[in-house]
């Protein structure tokens, strides 16, 4: 399986913001966005003050939100096709869709740092999904599925870290967290307002319609 394995921060410098690739480090005064401040690269400086086309407006919104969720050109392009496929705004639809990916979903519960720390426990079969073995991180979830920490991962110290630092006030409304049982529910598909995302889809559906 394909995998981005370069420096994540190169990617949040490249689009001038935080995509929160590093966990907790993206919290912290280490954070190259918050250091530097400019795109990697010997010509960082030239190319930021260089005239950016529409084309590549659209382009840096769709890099912007295919880093977000930590996937690559052709699952992107599979997930705008299915997202076109439906009814409704195709922009909103696409974002539900990356949203209720398994490995954002055990994310977004706080069981890892980051997409790319839970992609790595889902691989290792550290959860249960509706009570069965469940290894493969890009599953879209439905309303109702059920997120688990299997019985004998429950005491990873990396999955309590992970839960320590997270807050009731942040717990997504489409999710349920219980925190005794480590266990979390997949509601209902978000509305778009509720997605803590900086990027305006519609130009990726502008781009992907040229």
């Amino acid at each position: 399986m394909a995998r981005y394995t370069d420096p994540c921060c190169r990617l949040c410098r490249r689009e001038n913001q935080k995509l929160f690739l590093k966990g907790t480090r993206c919290f912290t005064e280490k954070c190259p966005v918050d250091r530097r401040g400019v795109p990697p690269g010997q010509h960082a400086l030239e190319r930021k003050r260089a005239k950016v086309s529409e084309y590549g407006v659209q382009l840096r919104e769709k890099q912007k939100i295919r880093t977000f969720y930590g996937i690559l050109e052709r699952q992107f392009q599979n997930y705008f096709d299915k997202a076109q496929r439906k009814t409704g705004r195709t922009g909103e639809t696409l974002i539900q869709l990356l949203e209720s990916r398994f490995d954002n979903v055990v994310y977004r519960l706080g069981f890892a740092p980051s997409r790319k720390a839970a992609r790595q426990l889902i691989v290792h079969g550290h959860f249960l999904l509706n009570n069965k073995k469940a290894d493969i991180p890009s599953i879209l979830l439905r309303p109702g599925d059920e997120v688990q920490v299997r019985d004998k991962s429950k005491k990873m110290e990396f999955i309590h870290e992970s839960m320590k630092r997270m807050k009731e006030n942040i717990l997504m409304p489409w999710l349920n967290l219980d925190k005794g049982a480590m266990r979390g529910t997949f509601l209902n598909h978000p509305q778009r307002a509720d997605v803590p995302l900086n990027a305006n889809e519609q130009l990726v559906v502008e781009l992907y319609s040229k």
